[in-house]
Order: structure tokens, then sequence, then C-alpha cells
């Protein structure tokens, strides 16, 4: 049985930017591979790839879209269908070729979509069609998100129907999906994402000084949020939390670090900071790689505050969590692991873990073991590559409708 990841087109594999899915397939993959499965990348044709020892292989599309386009505006959108076409021209010849039943793993909507609509069922039945929901916008209550969900994820609606196996990252989704969809529960898992334990582990004393030193933060008591800069990601609500401390102890400061998606929030960031008098307390480092240049955020932070407004399942906070690092989440968000997070209901809440729990905690030492091996136990990429496979192994014979 030879299992396909599927790209998605949004950046190339491997991601040299905070590109959740394009991890999550790249992770996955390595796992296989150390799993001793039959797997390959099939991934948009790229002009800069990464240096990679990962099996892909590329499909071709016009020489305008093969450049990483993260504006999300009309020519992102027009990428992702032309890509989703040609997409499902490699698959339809893969296909075609095989002579055995294969996997077809999917991870967006816009690709699966149009493989249903443009690969005759008759070849689509010699692939398990596989489809895992990413999407943050299954967070909520039904009456609150039908109407966005009818009218942006139409596709995906359609995709939850058709597939053989689908997979959600969190309870609450998978109860939306069962309850309000066309989609056969039985047919619908839910798996967790994983962290790699080798990339997001905890440094000594001596190395996060020196982290410290080069960010010019010597002596300071860091907080660190990483993600996408924009409302969802709700870094202004992590500095109204912090304004507090941060007015009162001019050696705290909050660090954040992601792409930015909307160019007016960082300005309000900035014109908050700038009316509080805390803006030399508040540093935007950029984007940065995943893997070394995050770890070593987490490192230097006493605590990473997440006050996302949506998510299906956040991989930077398994990855803080892995690092040692204690993560503070709004209670709103809903997935297994925000049991072992610290999470507050409102900012007195929110100031009085942050004091007792991590500032004057002297047990942190304690809880990053206790966490890290609950990490390594059930979030390896290992086991989540595992429980993937024994689904597809499960519907390998279930015929594509």
């Amino acid at each position: 049985m030879k299992i396909y990841e599927i790209g998605t087109g949004y950046t190339p594999i491997p991601a040299q930017m905070g590109a959740a899915t394009e991890i999550v397939v790249e992770e996955i993959t390595r796992s296989f591979l150390k799993n001793g499965e039959v797997v390959e990348i099939i991934d948009i044709q790229a002009r800069e790839r990464a240096k990679t020892d990962l099996p892909i292989s590329e499909v071709k599309v016009p020489v305008v879209f093969t450049k990483t386009d993260v504006s999300l505006g009309i020519m992102h959108k027009l990428k992702r269908v032309v890509y989703s076409i040609c997409l499902a021209k490699h698959l339809k010849k893969i296909l075609k070729k095989s002579a055995e039943k294969v996997v077809l793993h999917f991870h967006n909507q816009y690709n699966l979509f149009f493989f249903l609509k443009l690969v005759p069922a008759k070849l689509r039945k010699k692939a398990t069609i596989a489809y895992t929901v990413h999407s943050y916008i299954w967070h909520g209550a039904w009456d609150e998100i039908s109407a966005d969900i009818h009218k942006r994820y139409f596709q995906e609606l359609y995709c939850l129907k058709h597939a053989d196996c689908v997979f959600v990252l969190n309870a609450n989704t998978r109860k939306t999906i069962a309850e309000h969809t066309d989609a056969d529960p039985e047919r619908v898992y839910l798996i967790d994402n994983g962290v790699n334990t080798d990339v997001y582990y905890p440094v000594s004393t001596e190395e996060k000084n020196a982290i410290k030193e080069r960010y010019s933060l010597t002596g300071k008591t860091v907080f660190v949020q990483i993600g996408s800069v924009c409302e969802r990601k709700n870094q202004l609500t992590s500095i109204k939390l912090l304004l507090p401390v941060l007015k009162e102890n001019k050696n705290i400061v909050f660090c954040y670090a992601g792409g930015v998606i909307s160019q007016e929030y960082q300005s309000d960031i900035a014109a908050f900071a700038e009316k509080h008098g805390i803006q030399n307390q508040i540093l935007y480092v950029g984007e940065l790689k995943p893997g070394k240049q995050i770890n070593e955020l987490y490192n230097i932070s006493e605590a990473m505050i997440f006050p996302s407004k949506a998510e299906g399942f956040s991989l930077v906070i398994v990855e803080a969590m892995s690092a040692g690092t204690p993560v503070v989440i709004h209670n709103s968000l809903q997935f297994e692991l925000a049991e072992s997070c610290l999470r507050f209901a409102n900012r007195d809440d929110f100031l009085e873990k942050l004091n007792s729990e991590v500032l004057e905690s002297h047990n942190c030492g304690q809880w990053s073991q206790r966490v890290r091996q609950v990490i390594t136990e059930r979030y390896s990429w290992h086991k989540i590559a595992a429980d993937y496979k024994a689904v597809f192994e499960e519907k390998s014979d279930t015929p594509c409708i």
C-alpha cells in the first residue's frame, strides 16, 4: 500500500515559514518513512524549494504560480484553483498506472474537491481517499459558524461527504461534522497533530543566556507568542492582558513572531503600545523558520501567551510544551491538549495564574519534565503516523462513493 501525502500548494514543502499544514505533511511523511512505509509527497512545482531528502513529486503549474504567495488575495485563490486542477490531472495519471490500491491523503478542500470532480469514479476506486480537516472555521457554536461554512467552505462540505475517511483535530469538530453535515460519522476519526521532540526541546541555561543576548534581552523577563499576525491569533489581546505587569515592571518584554497577514492589525499593535508607553517592551522579531529559531524563542520565555480566537489544533502549543515552556490559553480553545495548558477566563484570572503559576512558581522544572513526557508519549509524530496508517488499512477495501 503506497501512501501519497498531498501538499496544499500554499507554500512548498519543507515549509520555510509558519505554514502548519505543510509542517504536518512533512512530519507525517518522515515518520511514515521511519516506520518503513512506502510514501511520497505530491507538491506544487516551486522556484525555490529548500533542500530536502524527502521523496517529492512536483505538479507542474504555469510559471507565474511557482512563487509562494501568502497575500490571500485573488492571485492566491487563482493559484489554489490552478494547482488543484493540475494536481487532479497528475493524480489521474498515477491511478491509471497503479497496479494496486493506493492512499491519497489530502489536506486542503480545493485539492480534494477538484480531484473528486475531475477524476472518474472508476479510477477513484483504485484509491483510499483520506481528508484531514485543518480548518479553524469549525471552532464555535453551529449557529455562529453555519453561514460562513456554507458560503466559504462548501467545497469542504462536499469533501467530507465523499472521502473514504475524514480526520479531525479535536472532538468539537468531530461532533459538529457528525451533527450538521452529510459526512458519515463512522468515517470521521479524531487524530491529533504532533510535535518533533528532537527539534523542540529545553536548552541549557547557558544557551538561554546566549539567545537572550543575541536578541538584546539580557536581564529581561520574556513572554512570547508565535503565529500569524492577525486578529484571529489575537496578539493585541495578549498585550492588553499583560499591560498591568508591563507597566509595573519595565524589565518585562512581550516578544512575538509570525508573518504579518494584516498590516492594519500590526499598526494597531504599535499604536496601542505607544499610547500606553510600553513600545520599548514590545518586540516583533519577524517571521522565523520553523525549528531552531522558534525553539529558541520558546526557551527564553517564561510562558507562551496564546489567546487565539479559533484553532483546530495549534502546533505552537504542543511545540512550546515540548520545549518545556508553559502555555497560557483562553478557556474557549477546545482540544485535548488544552487540559495541560494554563487556562484563563478573563484578565483577572489571567493575571492571577500568571503570577502564581508562572512568575512565582518554583516548580517549572518539574512541570517541564512531566509535560514533556506526556508530549513524547502521546504527541510524537511516530505515534500520529501509526494512528493514520491504522485507519488507512481499515479503509483500504472501502470503495469511494
